[in-house]
């Protein structure tokens, strides 16, 4: 399997519900470092997973919708805490809704699996993986 992976950030406030989350209940803010990794079983016929300098800027207009965004207040999340692993399957989400809907160009349609892994910081991260 090849992969090729983009690499961008996000600075988000929220709070979580549940005594599981001791001060973090509070809102505080939080920096994600995100990487998505694309995954394909044969290179296009460019010798390509995908094209990184689209892979990276869709990845960025999808970031921008969450960046500097307090997230207790987006109704997307109402009534959810968003922790890390839950973002990192949000942003799952939409990066595959953008390969289906051909915002990667032709080699997007050849991909076969995704991984968005969110940094929170240098000693802890979450993932979500899937095919497409």
């Amino acid at each position: 399997m090849y992969s090729l992976t983009v690499r961008d950030h996000i600075m988000i406030a929220h709070s979580f519900q549940g005594e599981i989350f001791g001060p973090a209940q509070r809102t505080h803010g939080a920096t994600y470092v995100i990487d998505v990794c694309f995954q394909r079983v044969e290179l296009d016929d460019d010798g390509l997973v995908v094209d990184i300098g689209l892979a990276g800027t869709v990845l960025h207009a999808l970031l921008t919708e969450l960046n500097f965004r307090n997230l207790d207040e987006e109704a997307a999340f109402k009534g959810r805490n968003t922790t890390t692993e839950f973002m990192a399957r949000v942003i799952f989400d939409r990066m595959a809704q953008a390969v289906r809907a051909g915002q990667l160009g032709e080699g997007g349609r050849g991909l076969s699996a995704l991984k968005v892994t969110l940094h929170e910081s240098h000693i802890a991260w979450a993932a979500y993986e899937g095919t497409l």
